[in-house]
């Protein structure tokens, strides 16, 4: 007979109930990797919830629970690649590490892929194109801004257009691979050079 002071050799099976914190946000994130993966392929159009509800083992209440529609999913998907981008908290970085991660982010596969899908359907579903706008390069727009010296819109913008630039066009046209964490780094010193920032 064991003593009652004896450890535990095997661990205790998770409790029925609630899902902890940790694993919804794992089911969040399992969700939405199921629905890029769907949407990028097929498009909006094409995706329907309970293809994506199949593709990511629940049901659509769960879908709905987490996001509502196929557009939430869409947004959500970008602000998933923001929060990569900006990190936590969002003074975390200075501005050059901050373009560096712009770069290596928004020219990321996944990104890519969102923002040819945001263009396909921006004539049939004008308000995601502006969720998307305002989630997306307004705020990589407001964080530059914010680790300027000096907080200048304008300059700002300038340097979101040049941490995107041609390389980012040749991506969406499927001309140039994705960058290296590296070569995201010498893309966004190159930016900061020419506005004189860095």
């Amino acid at each position: 007979m064991a003593s009652r002071d004896a450890p535990a050799t095997a661990a205790a099976p998770r409790k029925r109930g609630r899902p902890t914190e940790q694993e919804r946000a794992q089911r969040r994130d399992d969700i939405l990797d199921a629905a890029v993966r769907l949407l990028l392929a097929g498009g909006f159009h094409q995706v329907t919830l309970d293809t994506i509800a199949a593709e990511a083992h629940v049901t659509k209440r769960t879908i709905y629970s987490y996001f509502g529609d196929r557009t939430d999913i869409g947004i959500a998907a970008v602000d998933r690649l923001r929060e990569r981008a900006l990190g936590e908290p969002d003074d975390a970085h200075g501005l050059a590490e901050l373009a560096a991660a712009i770069v290596f982010t928004l020219h990321s596969d996944e990104a890519v892929g969102l923002h040819r899908l945001m263009i396909a359907e921006a004539g049939t579903l004008p308000g995601l194109a502006e969720r998307f706008y305002a989630d997306g390069p307004r705020s990589y727009i407001a964080a530059l801004d914010r680790r300027l010296p000096h907080p200048d819109p304008e300059r700002a913008t300038a340097l979101f257009a040049l941490l995107l630039g041609e390389p980012h066009r040749q991506r969406l046209l499927g001309l140039r691979a994705a960058p290296t964490r590296r070569e995201a780094a010498e893309h966004a010193s190159a930016a900061l050079r020419l506005l004189a920032l860095g």
